[in-house]
């Protein structure tokens, strides 16, 4: 299903702000994490350093039990000093030039962020930007790919949970209101 062909009941419950994902009041925020889950640079540091060190430990316990979440995982933690319940950190794929199964990871890594939020329940969920940092990902295709999944999810497990995707920048932004079709909303909707 491309982004194009999303119902408009689907694209009223996909909201679009440009803002600090670790300031929104969700049920849950999707960290675009490395695999030790250990809080590098970008947004995933910037989580790790507002929910502050209690995420930490969280995520080193996690990783000596059941070890590396690799491309494609997600798993959840509590937030801890974040206005948010939780933190579901995703582990999206290295760009490679897009031959080497990026897309379907990336798509995986999404769907299972969903599936995290369908059990637990969840209402309202805001994705950061997975793999478009350092990781290299194209912004287009990364934000066709996270539009696809999530109509797919409201379409088909629950559609009464609020996607919010959460962009830091304008040209992401531009290309997620091209995407959807409408522009970013104000981000104290959220906060």
């Amino acid at each position: 299903m491309p982004a194009s062909t999303l119902s408009p009941e689907v694209k009223r419950r996909l909201h679009i702000v440009q803002a600090d994902i670790t300031t929104l009041k969700v049920d849950a925020i999707v960290n675009a994490a490395n695999a030790d889950f250990r809080g590098g640079g970008g947004v995933d540091g910037a989580i790790h350093r507002a929910a502050g060190p209690e995420l930490r430990k969280a995520c080193r316990d996690f990783v000596n039990q059941f070890g590396r979440c690799f491309a494609g995982g997600a798993e959840m933690t509590e937030a801890f000093n974040l206005p948010c319940r939780y933190i579901i950190h995703a582990v999206g794929p290295v760009w490679c030039g897009g031959g080497e199964g990026e897309s379907a990871l990336l798509a995986r890594a999404y769907a299972r962020s969903f599936e995290i939020a369908r059990v637990k329940g969840i209402r309202t969920l805001a994705f950061s930007c997975i793999s478009t940092g350092v990781y290299g990902y194209p912004k287009k295709e990364a934000a066709e790919t996270a539009v696809v999944v999530a109509g797919q999810f409201l379409l088909t497990e629950c559609p009464n949970t609020e996607v919010i995707f959460c962009v830091f920048d304008d040209e992401t932004r531009g290309i997620y209101e091209g995407l959807l079709g409408k522009s970013a909303e104000d981000a104290e909707i959220w906060q």
